[in-house]
C-alpha cells in the first residue's frame, strides 16, 4: 500500500515488469536504487539541491526535523552494481545502496565540512508521504551480483563537491 505517488509508481512498474517476464518470458532484473548522489547526479536530489543552495549563499530548506534517514549511496557503487545486473537473472528486484543510513542533520554536516562553509537552515513541516527512513537491505545484491558498495558517504560527499567545484568555476 503506497503512500506516495512515487512509490506508486515503482509499484506499478515492478508489476508490469513481472507481466512481461510471465507470459513473455523476458529476463527483467528490476534494480532499486537508493538516493544515488555524486558527479552528474541528479540535480532534484537532496544532496544536489543542498550543494547549490550553499554554493550560492541560498537557505537550505529541509521538510521535517532533520532526523530522517536515507540510505545515500555513491554513483559509482551504482553504476558498478548496474554493470553486474547486467547478466541473465530470469526476475529478480534488487536493491543497490550503502545499506547504512545518514540523518539528514548529519549530511549537511559533511557538506558544511566538505565546501568549508556553514549552511543556513529553514526548517519547514514534513511533506505528506515522507518516510522517515530508507535502507536498502543489500543481501540478495551481494548473493547474486557480488556487490559490495566501496565509497562511504564521509569519502563520498567530499568527491561530489570536488566535482561540483570543478563544473562550476
Amino acid at each position: 500500500k503506497p503512500l506516495s505517488p512515487y512509490a506508486a509508481s515503482k509499484q506499478g512498474a515492478e508489476a508490469l515488469c513481472y507481466t512481461y517476464h510471465y507470459l513473455y518470458g523476458i529476463d527483467i532484473t528490476v534494480l532499486r536504487y537508493f538516493t544515488v548522489y555524486g558527479p552528474a547526479g541528479r540535480p532534484d536530489m537532496s544532496p544536489f539541491r543542498f550543494v547549490q543552495w550553499v554554493a550560492e549563499g541560498r537557505e537550505v530548506t529541509i521538510f521535517g526535523d532533520g532526523r530522517q534517514s536515507r540510505d545515500f549511496t555513491y554513483v559509482d557503487d551504482i553504476a558498478r552494481g548496474t554493470v553486474k545486473a547486467l547478466k541473465p537473472l530470469g526476475y529478480e528486484i534488487i536493491n543497490l545502496g550503502e545499506s547504512q543510513t545518514v540523518e539528514l542533520d548529519r549530511l549537511i554536516e559533511l557538506l558544511e565540512q566538505a565546501m568549508g562553509v556553514k549552511a543556513e537552515i529553514n526548517r519547514q513541516p514534513a511533506q505528506p508521504g515522507d518516510v522517515p527512513i530508507t535502507f536498502a537491505n543489500i543481501e540478495k545484491a551481494q548473493r547474486l551480483l557480488g556487490y559490495n558498495p566501496q565509497v562511504k558517504i564521509e569519502d563520498g560527499i567530499p568527491r561530489f563537491i570536488e566535482w561540483f567545484r570543478q563544473q562550476n568555476a
